[in-house]
């Protein structure tokens, strides 16, 4: 009943009675004699409520006024345990509630504030708890179910203790709205929990909650995670009336709509079941044949009615805000054109949507999309927005306009289901149209925007998804944050569009409210706004760089920023030289960070910037030098701290390139700003020159630049270990990108010992060790830029010393103990690193090479020699960096096939060359692996790999502890394995097992660790499958073996070990018992279950079977001949008859050096 007392539905001229008494009186006294009226008097309640409906609804103040009375209320009747006063605060809250948030809080709000918290008036005593349900349990008989599940989904705060109370009331709500034949089951997945509509159907809620779950599918195409919780938790409510609600029979249109995605992906989810989906595809083919042309445009005719009501109430209105005299009517008129509007959104009479609230509002920036009946409301409203300002500008500055345009926009802003349309349409306007909008759009919209900003707190958070490559591309915005994200600055255009618009909003918000305090104008300007003019004055202007306020010089004029003919510079200069905008900038959330400068600078395309090269080059050294190194941190300067202004350029840079952000063809925009590099470059360098100068100390704790690139490394929470992963090796490719785009010496720190300059590459050496190697392809060497930067700078670092050449020496001496990988990578890359370096050494000292460098050169013209003339190889140095130049040369060289020859020409004491060569073939048959486009071959890989085994299997040399880590107590090969990257060691296991073909009879005998080394790799291939991680395998086909197949040759050597009664770890078997289920069962791919004791029992059982022996043995080799591709259970039956010709010829010493699997 008092739905029929709203303003919209009371007596015309009972309203203008009211709005007659309001011009004598304030709100504050109008509220006033309503309370003393109240108090004293019996009272007609459709005349009070309605009189109260028409306050909040004409006065602006009236909102807080009566929140203060209902607050007055409930303590009188608490202090009292006054039924009276209760009746009355419950009454005034959902009257004021019935005219939308736009003027009042929704009575869901206003209940959950004053009763849903220890602190409201109710949680004083038990007694004041029993007298707030002794008087909702009174309501019960009379109330109407929305109120009902507003009670019940939002209950008053109880005590444990008192819970039964509770329990008690929310029977007797149930029971009501049983009786009322609405069952709290039928609740819709959003339903509008302040709806005081005692028509609404579970079918109509039905109908809403399609509707919101198609927009959510819409923006996310994802099943809404609460329509699945209904199909799951709710299954009466979803398959009785949200199913049909969806599939009602229409004429399906020929392209696949929302509709239909959303009803197919149900569908392959299983979310529909297949009798429903039959039937609705079949009454949509009738409907089909059956729909006439006239029923189309009856229908047609019926929708456009609501529109041409609210057409003539909207120009109503554009009458009333042009004359001052008539200002008075105008909210009466706007919360006609609400009412207006809520008939043509199809609304059953209330805007107040509970989840809309609560929800985040989605919007995809680069391709919003809007219904079609949404966008032609919005847009029928925005021209009107625009319309009327421009008419009201035309005889008022803003300041004599009143608050009609703030009440207009407050309106909209009830209307929540309307918000995603309007913000999307805003996103269509000003990022993908915003260039071509004329200048009186210009001006609207940019106050539309200001005005929105008073209404923030009606406005919703928004995910916007901004196009970025990352496990989470959407990102949480403020409506102000939401501004900063469309008024982009890249082209010419696009500054021209941003300059215009922030200079007009900044300009009505100060024309519209002269009088304001500076923290009221602080609260009311959307900092981006701001910040934005902040970037683009400077920019655009010479003038404006290091200017004051010349208020007297330059007034501002809202008459001069309306005329078509504007020049914009001379607006957004005239706006930069005004005082009240000079004492923003000094407030601390309007000042631009140097930080924020910089991503904004990031942003521009030189190629079609509004600046030329030279004046961004000037506008850059004015930014930096003048502006924001001297500037204190405090705001958003340097101190004066060239280290500390590095540090934030290349944070800054590195977390622009991890955004990716589209460029506006739609592109990757990957590339560094060359300018802002170039600027980087100055400061290294000069920071460098600094320290050299400073009293002739050297000496620093480490290296600035890779303490900022270690700490972004540290402490990053991803959702998922894969969003880990990827984010560090991306970071680490930009890493590398940033060390190779600054000056080469920057890698490298001198210091002082004693009177000696010495060269300090601890730092780069440690970065390279722990992060850089990890990501290179392949695995034991860097790639070449960084390589060959790293030995310019070296060579560029050696001009400080008094002994260059011993310095270099030293360093790379160094090298072979500390970082083997910068070797190795010199080795890979000499022929091009050779003339670079030869070349530079000559310009800089004109002496011959220091004696490392003559080394490395000689070694890579014996190995030349040695392949093309067929001498001796002579050993020189470490035996590792001999076999990398023999193994980089074999294979840029040698032809397939000769590889064999070159092995036989080898001396006697060429053990440790030999592994050394078999350990750089295997890291390269792992890149064959991972990374096929390095252009190394598995194939031949593999065949190298074999010739080098076979070769050491006939000299009789040791090498299974090559494929043990440092880590498991074998350093011999320390030099090697830390060299090669993590990725490479964990895949050695692959690598072993693909050598198989290679062990013969006699090495089971002859090495004794052996067995100990394959039983270790073996669990590390078990250990890669069940943590989920498959070995990596090639695009190209027939370039290595299934990965079941290298499973299957692990297997080969293990699960008969029961047939020997030798003591062995049971877990063990019971492990391979699991893979040997799982690879059966086609389920190990996903499987990601941990090896626990507690769960070996499980598979014993299992074990038995797998491990009865077959008739007859085979060969020890021929599994690896016959295994066939793909076929598990082939695999199995192959490796068991292995395992009986293998296991046997195992000695028993092979088994002395197992221990306890951990």
């Amino acid at each position: 009943m008092q739905r029929e007392w709203s303003f919209t539905r009371t007596c015309s001229l009972l309203t203008a009675l009211y709005r007659k008494l309001f011009v004598a009186f304030s709100a504050k006294e109008s509220i006033c004699q309503l309370q003393q009226v109240l108090e004293t008097h019996e009272v007609n309640w459709q005349h009070v409520l309605s009189c109260v409906s028409v306050l909040v609804v004409c006065q602006a103040e009236a909102e807080q006024l009566f929140k203060d009375l209902l607050s007055h209320l409930l303590i009188k009747a608490f202090e009292n345990y006054d039924m009276e006063n209760m009746i009355t605060a419950f009454l005034i809250a959902r009257q004021a509630a019935l005219e939308g948030p736009a003027v009042f809080m929704p009575y869901s709000e206003w209940f959950k504030a004053s009763f849903g918290s220890a602190g409201g008036q109710h949680g004083s005593s038990k007694k004041a708890l029993v007298f707030l349900f002794e008087f909702l349990s009174e309501l019960v008989p009379f109330e109407v179910a929305p109120y009902l599940k507003v009670h019940i989904m939002y209950p008053p705060f109880v005590p444990s203790k008192h819970r039964s109370i509770l329990l008690e009331y929310i029977t007797l709500a149930k029971t009501r709205l049983a009786d009322l034949k609405v069952a709290i089951e039928d609740m819709g997945l959003y339903e509008d929990l302040s709806s005081t509509d005692e028509a609404v159907q579970p079918q109509g809620q039905a109908l809403r909650d399609v509707e919101k779950a198609l927009q959510i599918f819409e923006n996310t195409r994802k099943i809404p995670t609460s329509v699945i919780e209904a199909s799951i938790f709710r299954r009466p409510y979803y398959i009785s009336w949200f199913l049909p609600a969806l599939l009602r029979p229409r004429v399906l249109p020929k392209a696949p709509d929302v509709c239909m995605a959303f009803i197919d992906s149900l569908k392959r989810a299983d979310k529909i079941p297949s009798n429903l989906y039959s039937t609705y595809i079949q009454a949509c083919c009738a409907m089909k044949e059956k729909m006439l042309q006239d029923e189309s445009e009856v229908e047609t005719s019926h929708s456009k009615e609501p529109i041409e009501q609210l057409k003539a109430e909207l120009a109503e209105l554009r009458v009333l805000i042009v004359d001052q005299a008539k200002h008075e009517d105008v909210p009466a008129q706007i919360a006609l054109i609400s009412d207006r509007l809520s008939s043509v959104l199809g609304h059953s009479g209330d805007e107040n949507d509970t989840a809309a609230l609560n929800s985040r509002i989605q919007v995809n920036v680069f391709d919003p999309k809007l219904e079609p009946c949404h966008q032609s409301v919005v847009d029928l409203l925005l021209t009107s927005f625009c319309q009327n300002l421009i008419a009201a500008s035309y005889f008022n500055p803003p300041d004599r306009q009143g608050p009609c345009l703030s009440l207009f926009v407050k309106m909209i802003c009830g209307h929540r289901r309307l918000i995603p349309a309007l913000l999307g349409r805003l996103c269509q306007l000003i990022y993908h149209q915003g260039p071509s909008l004329n200048d009186a759009h210009i001006l609207g919209l940019a106050a539309f925007v200001i005005h929105l900003s008073e209404c923030r707190s009606l406005i919703p958070e928004v995910e916007a998804d901004l196009g970025i490559s990352q496990p989470v591309a959407e990102k949480v915005l403020s409506i102000s944050e939401y501004w900063s994200c469309l008024l982009v600055c890249r082209t010419k255009e696009s500054f021209s569009f941003c300059t215009r618009f922030c200079t007009a909003a900044i300009s009505y918000l100060m024309c519209k409210f002269p009088s304001f305090s500076r923290d009221d104008l602080c609260a009311l300007v959307p900092p981006s706004l701001v910040k934005k003019l902040q970037y683009i004055v400077p920019r655009l202007s010479l003038e404006a760089r290091g200017i004051t306020c010349e208020e007297g010089k330059a007034d501002l004029s809202w008459s001069s920023l309306s005329c078509p003919s504007l020049n914009y510079r001379r607006a957004s200069l005239c706006l930069w030289k005004q005082a009240r905008f000079q004492e923003l900038l000094k407030e601390k959330a309007f000042q631009l960070s140097f930080r924020e400068w910089l991503l904004l600078e990031l942003e521009v395309h030189p190629e079609e910037d509004i600046l030329s090269a030279s004046e961004r080059q000037d506008f850059h050294y004015w930014a930096i030098y003048q502006w924001y190194l001297p500037a204190p941190s405090a705001s958003g300067g340097c101190d004066g701290d060239l280290e500390k202004a590095c540090g934030i350029i290349i944070n800054t840079i590195l977390d622009f390139s991890q955004r990716l952000d589209l460029g506006s063809y739609g592109q990757l925009k990957m590339s560094v700003n060359p300018d802002i590099l170039c600027k980087l470059q100055e400061l290294v360098l000069e920071l460098g020159c600094r320290r050299k100068s400073l009293s002739g100390c050297l000496d620093a704790k480490s290296h600035f630049l890779f303490k900022i690139l270690q700490e972004r490394l540290k402490d990053r929470k991803h959702d998922s270990a894969l969003g880990e992963q990827l984010w560090r090796q991306q970071e680490l490719l930009l890493h590398r990108r940033i060390l190779v785009g600054l000056p080469a010496s920057a890698l490298i720190m001198t210091c002082r010992k004693g009177k000696k300059t010495t060269l300090d590459c601890e730092d780069f050496f440690h970065f390279v060790n722990s992060e850089l190697k990890n990501v290179c392809s392949r695995g034991y060497a860097l790639p070449y830029d960084i390589t060959s930067h790293f030995f310019r700078g070296l060579l560029n670092a050696s001009l400080d010393c008094e002994e260059a050449a011993e310095a270099v020496n030293d360093v790379l001496t160094t090298c072979q103990t500390k970082c083997p990988i910068v070797l190795l990578s010199a080795v890979l890359w000499w022929p091009r690193l050779e003339p670079v370096l030869c070349s530079q050494w000559k310009r800089l000292f004109g002496a011959p090479l220091a004696e490392e460098l003559e080394r490395l050169r000689e070694c890579q013209s014996w190995a030349t020699s040695f392949l093309s003339s067929g001498g001796v190889f002579p050993l020189s140095g470490p035996p590792w960096i001999s076999a990398a130049f023999l193994h980089c040369t074999i294979q840029q060289q040698s032809p397939h096939g000769r590889e064999r020859n070159v092995l036989k020409r080898l001396g006697t004491d060429t053990e440790q060359l030999l592994v050394s060569l078999l350990f750089f073939s295997l890291m390269d048959l792992i890149s064959a692996k991972i990374a096929p486009k390095e252009g190394v071959d598995f194939q031949t890989s593999l065949e190298w790999s074999l010739e080098i085994l076979q070769c050491l299997e006939e000299r009789g040399a040791s090498w299974p502890l090559l494929f043990q880590s440092a880590e498991k107590g074998s350093r011999k090969y320390f030099v090697l394995h830390s060299a090669a990257s993590a990725c490479h060691s964990r895949l050695l296991p692959l690598a072993f097992y693909s050598l198989t073909p290679a062990f013969d009879h006699e090495l089971l005998a002859r090495e004794q660790l052996f067995l100990y080394v394959a039983l270790d790799l073996y669990l590390q291939l078990l250990q890669l499958f069940v943590e989920g991680k498959d070995l990596p395998q090639s695009d190209q086909v027939g370039q290595g073996q299934d990965p079941v197949e290298h499973v299957s040759e692990a297997q080969s050597f293990f699960p008969l070990l029961t047939l020997n009664p030798i003591p062995f770890p049971f877990p063990l078997l019971l492990a391979a018992s699991l893979w040997f289920s799982l690879s059966c069962t086609k389920l190990w791919v996903h499987m990601e279950m941990p090896l626990a004791g507690s769960l070996f029992p499980a598979w014993a059982e299992r074990l038995q079977v797998l491990l009865v022996p077959e008739p007859s043995a085979a060969p020890l080799l021929c599994l690896t001949s016959s295994v066939p591709q793909g076929d598990p259970v082939e695999v199995i039956s192959k490796a068991r008859r292995f395992l009986r010709a293998a296991i046997p010829r195992c000695p028993a010493r092979s088994f002395g050096n197992l221990g306890p699997v951990r």
